[in-house]
């Protein structure tokens, strides 16, 4: 199968957007298929080496297509693409079964008309909530919520199919109006992410007083709101580690003096950083799926995260972790401070994690999208596609949010 993925971002970009396409290219490759990646073009001078898959005699290379881009205003971290004939021309020339649009909003709804001129059925991949973003940043003055989701829907419902990564992001897109959606999550490396890589070294060198380390790992920008950390870095026994860069940096650092930050951590040096937390906190409200959740439990770290979005997907709240109030970052210190005084409780909760990530594989799930796929193409060839004998292996706890506004202890 020959496959055209029009993304918004790609390494040497560090996101979710970014990591889950190229696992999916990755996959693409090692089953045999035919991925070409189109993409905005880092900033200048940012290198972006090849990417090849497989050994020896096995090995192919990804071919990327990099169209010219702008850094956004305000966030010049990310990327937008000008207007190009070479995503026409590179599309053309791949000539693909299908379009894979990755977060499409800018080069993706591009992509997604270049597609649909040359008959070719597209798949749209939700990973971004742009109306969150959207009101984050008080966009009022041009693209507010409202303009968003007209936006998210009218590029959508131009594709055979949506796919979006959590049940709630899946409710979201319906109840805006967003047809045809399924869902479809992500993989997690549980052999890179492990707690075998937990380093006593690099604790007490954060932790020099045996303080109770609390990480969070991600971009440090305003829909992030890594701000509300600030009351669990005041805690005593306590110290807060954050792993990311980005706008918000300066800020942060200013509020939260006791903080150690790192800066930018990737590849294996990121799985020691997660193993060696004693407790993981993800505070953004908008996460339609929250990558660095499921890290953290396939390292064996027990999470705080907030009542919204993906990870009412991902995290058993008393099992795995805790679910807060989103946007509460007084809850968000009781959680923590609960964790921090039971290192029995905690070990509970990073093992009961552990247990329920691994068996999500990026193989499982890029079996998945290959059944969406071939599904979207009998439907475009007007055949029907009988149901697989086994269901492919996608296992999510889904939280109810009854329990989750009770009051932690202080």
């Amino acid at each position: 199968m020959r496959v055209v993925i029009v993304t918004e971002s790609f390494p040497p970009e560090v996101n979710g957007v970014a990591h889950s396409v190229l696992r999916t290219a990755e996959h693409l490759v090692r089953r045999g298929h035919q991925p070409l990646v189109v993409t905005p073009a880092p900033a200048h001078g940012a290198a972006c080496p090849p990417h090849t898959f497989g050994t020896g005699t096995d090995a192919a290379e990804l071919p990327v297509v990099r169209i010219p881009s702008v850094p956004l205003p305000g966030y010049p971290q990310v990327r937008v693409a000008l207007p190009s004939r070479r995503l026409t021309a590179a599309i053309a020339a791949h000539r693909p079964d299908i379009a894979h649009l990755a977060s499409p909003f800018v080069l993706g709804a591009r992509g997604a008309q270049v597609a649909a001129r040359l008959g070719v059925p597209a798949i749209a991949v939700y990973q971004t909530d742009l109306a969150g973003y959207a009101h984050a940043y008080r966009a009022g003055r041009g693209l507010g919520e409202a303009a968003a989701w007209h936006r998210i829907r009218t590029v959508h419902r131009a594709a055979a199919r949506t796919l979006a990564p959590s049940t709630p992001a899946v409710q979201d897109l319906t109840a805006h109006g967003v047809p045809r959606v399924q869902l479809w999550p992500r993989g997690v490396d549980s052999v890179r992410f492990h707690p075998r890589h937990r380093d006593e070294a690099l604790h007490r060198a954060l932790a020099p007083g045996g303080e109770v380390l609390v990480g969070y790992v991600g971009r440090l920008a305003p829909e992030k709101r890594v701000d509300l950390l600030a009351a669990a870095s005041a805690l005593p026994g306590v110290r807060v580690v954050v792993i990311g860069d980005g706008p918000s940096a300066p800020g942060l650092k200013a509020s939260m003096p006791g903080a150690v930050f790192l800066g930018r951590r990737t590849g294996e040096e990121l799985a020691r950083c997660f193993a060696t937390l004693d407790v993981f906190v993800h505070t953004g409200p908008l996460e339609t799926f929250c990558q660095t959740i499921q890290e953290a439990m396939a390292s064996g770290v027990p999470v705080v995260g907030p009542a919204a979005g993906g990870p009412l997907d991902l995290v058993a709240h008393h099992r795995t972790g805790l679910l807060v109030p989103p946007r509460d970052g007084a809850a968000v210190a009781r959680a923590v401070a609960a964790l921090a005084a039971d290192p029995e409780l905690r070990a509970a909760y990073g093992r009961a994690g552990r247990a329920d990530v691994t068996a999500r594989t990026w193989e499982s799930v890029g079996d998945l999208l290959l059944r969406h796929y071939a599904e979207v193409l009998a439907e475009h060839r007007g055949v029907t596609v009988p149901s697989p004998a086994v269901a492919p292996l996608v296992d999510l706890p889904q939280a109810g949010t009854a329990a989750i506004t009770e009051e932690l202890p202080a």
